[in-house]
């Protein structure tokens, strides 16, 4: 998998700017973000992720995918609810889900568009989806279409993470880490990554 052609020029002015996150940056020299090019795979993966660790929802996924074998949203849309239900998903993510393969299949959204639209309108779009809110359109942003700036300021993980990095009492608000974050335009997904990745024994994928 190729880097985004940003990376390594984000990892240097980072460092430049910002010691501690530097530190972190450093410990990770050869980890980068994978990004992934199917749509439906990335917004399926988060919802699996949401309210939950890394390594749960790495867990969740794996059983997923063993179940449906190719994530397509026909495949997700006609398998049975028990099988999903006996990968750990619960009701609320099992609907999400499907509703979002019916969204695919009905072509309510188009993805192909979003590459030409900015940031906000295609959280605006993507939010039309049940079970789809900010911080999963958020994470569409990062891990598919790879914008640079994206900042998810209602991830507890990112939030950990910045805490742990500055040595400050946990949680901080999340204005505060809104304000905090200006200092990593125009990287902001850049240093989202790293403090995820400070946290957890493997880099976050989505």
């Amino acid at each position: 998998m190729r880097k985004p052609h940003f990376w390594e020029k984000a990892k240097k002015d980072l460092i430049r700017r910002d010691k501690k996150l530097g530190a972190i940056i450093r410990n990770y020299p050869r980890d980068f973000l994978f990004t992934k090019s199917d749509p439906f795979y990335t917004l399926a993966r988060s919802i699996v992720g949401q309210q939950i660790s890394v390594s749960a929802a790495q867990a969740v996924w794996e059983r997923f995918e063993k179940k449906v074998k190719i994530i397509k949203p026909k495949n997700v849309r006609e398998i049975h609810y028990m099988k999903l239900k006996s990968c750990g998903l619960s009701r609320q993510k099992i609907t999400y889900l499907k509703s979002l393969s019916i969204a695919f299949i009905e072509k309510k959204i188009q993805p192909n568009k979003w590459r030409l639209l900015d940031n906000e309108k295609i959280i605006e779009e993507l939010t039309q989806i049940k079970g789809i809110g900010r911080w999963t359109a958020e994470m569409f942003l990062i891990f598919n279409l790879c914008r640079p700036d994206i900042f998810p300021a209602d991830d507890l993980g990112v939030i950990k993470g910045i805490c742990n990095c500055y040595s400050l009492k946990y949680p901080i608000t999340k204005e505060n880490a809104i304000k905090m974050s200006i200092k990593w335009k125009p990287y902001r997904s850049v240093a989202t990554w790293y403090f995820w990745r400070s946290l957890d024994p493997i880099p976050v994928e989505y």
